[in-house]
């Protein structure tokens, strides 16, 4: 049952990243802008700009380019850059890293503090300690990122650069640290191409995970050093979103009959709160912790773009900004297929978090 559910579920979504990269494939051609002069300058002349188009297959019907563009993609062929001339699946895979890495961080930051503290205002009800810590939620959702951003930068990296709590303002290692990957390390030889290939180079570029699997504990402390301000700042938001979504089916759960029979029963407050609340408050905010997730691989481009991160954030802006189609439809493309994903694997979390859900 649960086989067919996922599968029929897929199928089901295949439409979807259909329409998606079709809409996505339309609206970079139609919206203003040439990709000859964005690429090669306003000083390129008409004949190259000419040539320029019918090399790259502009010329066609727009239909026509997305049948081709579908048919190389089936082939794993996403094209290639227009501006870096190089392979998109390549440079997703040394990009997407980045972002993933980044976005991780600030989810598991989100949900370390936002949890508890939708929690313990829920519990706390009325107090001074909910009507702070809403306080704290509400400025964190108004607060602009690119303003936290800054902020942070420049508290940290300049007004405490002489004291112990200096952290680097950009960039994901410092100069000069070694970062080699683990699959050089242990002498595997990596393919060319091929599903094998991509995982290899995609999990080789994740710092944290590398510096674990090597032993290099000076690539770790450099990779969270540098991970904290984008992560605190990226993080914010969600964080504040995840803390008001706690608390509010907190409470929602605290006043079910169920939960005032075990307290009248005599268990342990901690008992109550963790093992009956709680747990029967986990739909709506995993439901958000997901959802928050797929946002911030999505929406990471100011804080990338702060930092300095070469991410997928950044390259997609780049890009658009570049009339770069192949690398605005394939970021698009995987942003989506992840949403997909998560969105699944929400879903079927629901039959194990709540028996009364079934999946049919």
């Amino acid at each position: 049952m649960m086989l067919q559910y996922i599968l029929r579920r897929l199928f089901a979504s295949i439409p979807v990243l259909l329409g998606i990269l079709l809409v996505t494939f339309t609206l970079a051609r139609v919206i203003p802008g040439d990709p000859c002069r964005a690429i090669l300058g306003e000083k390129a002349t008409e004949a190259v700009c000419a040539r320029f188009i019918q090399e790259k297959g502009l010329d066609k019907p727009i239909l026509t380019q997305f049948g081709i563009y579908i048919s190389d993609m089936a082939r794993g062929n996403f094209g290639e850059s227009f501006r870096l001339g190089m392979s998109v699946t390549r440079l997703l895979l040394e990009r997407l890293p980045t972002t993933f890495e980044l976005s991780l961080s600030a989810l598991i930051v989100s949900m370390i503090f936002g949890i508890p503290l939708g929690i313990i205002s829920a519990v706390k009800h009325n107090s001074w300690l909910d009507v702070g810590t809403m306080v704290w939620a509400n400025i964190g959702v108004s607060m602009p990122v690119f303003w936290l951003g800054l902020m942070l930068a420049y508290v940290f990296s300049l007004l405490l650069k002489d004291t112990p709590f200096w952290l680097p303002p950009s960039g994901r290692v410092s100069p000069g640290i070694p970062d080699d990957t683990f699959y050089e390390i242990w002498g595997w030889t990596k393919p060319e191409s091929g599903i094998w290939a991509a995982i290899l180079e995609f999990t080789g570029r994740l710092n944290i995970f590398n510096s674990l699997l090597t032993g290099n504990w000076k690539l770790l402390k450099d990779s969270i050093m540098h991970l904290i301000l984008p992560t605190v700042a990226l993080g914010t938001i969600p964080m504040a979103i995840i803390a008001r979504m706690s608390r509010s089916a907190m409470l929602e759960v605290l006043g079910q009959d169920y939960v005032r029979t075990a307290r009248a029963k005599g268990l342990r407050w901690n008992s109550v709160i963790l093992k009956h609340a709680f747990r029967n408050s986990l739909l709506p905010i995993v439901t958000v912790i997901g959802l928050s997730f797929g946002s911030l691989l999505g929406g990471a481009v100011l804080t990338e773009t702060i930092f300095g991160l070469s991410g997928v954030g950044r390259t997609l802006y780049e890009a658009i900004t570049a009339r770069d189609y192949g690398i605005v439809q394939a970021f698009t493309l995987v942003i989506a297929v992840i949403f997909v994903v998560i969105n699944l694997l929400v879903d079927i979390s629901y039959a194990y978090l709540d028996p009364r859900v079934r999946l049919d």
